[in-house]
């Protein structure tokens, strides 16, 4: 099983974090990862995600991100676009894509007590590939 990661660089102490917890998990598994790519913002994810989705070494993405809130509601509008389009490309390839972005409306307290969070990324998107083989 392979899969790839696309991580935002946009909060890069908390997202990197996340992307070191992430391959730590995935190695666990004996599962590799075959790409990483870094992004410069959660916004620009799901275009990383496409990349990634076209590659034949490439079963499944995980996505890495904290989404933190700042004086308006722009992290709404981030998160929210970024994961419709992330879902819609799960859709279209038939591939599985872990949303491992925390947010949005969180304190950066809370972005960093949700860097363990990058595991569970890691171990939906392997249940995921595992049972759509079994289709």
């Amino acid at each position: 099983m392979k899969i790839g990661i696309v991580v935002s660089e946009y909060n890069y102490d908390i997202t990197m974090n996340m992307l070191a917890r992430a391959q730590e998990e995935a190695n666990f598994l004996g599962v590799e990862v075959s790409k990483v790519l870094k992004v410069p913002g959660t916004f620009d994810i799901p275009l990383g995600v496409k990349k990634l989705l076209n590659r034949e070494d490439v079963d499944g993405v995980v996505t890495l991100g904290a989404v933190i809130k700042g004086e308006t509601d722009h992290d709404q509008i981030v998160m929210q676009n970024a994961a419709r389009k992330i879902e819609d490309l799960s859709v279209e390839y038939g591939k599985p894509v872990a949303l491992g972005i925390s947010g949005p409306g969180e304190s950066r307290l809370q972005a960093e007590a949700r860097i363990e969070g990058a595991k569970n990324a890691v171990h939906s998107v392997v249940k995921m590939i595992r049972r759509l083989k079994e289709l």
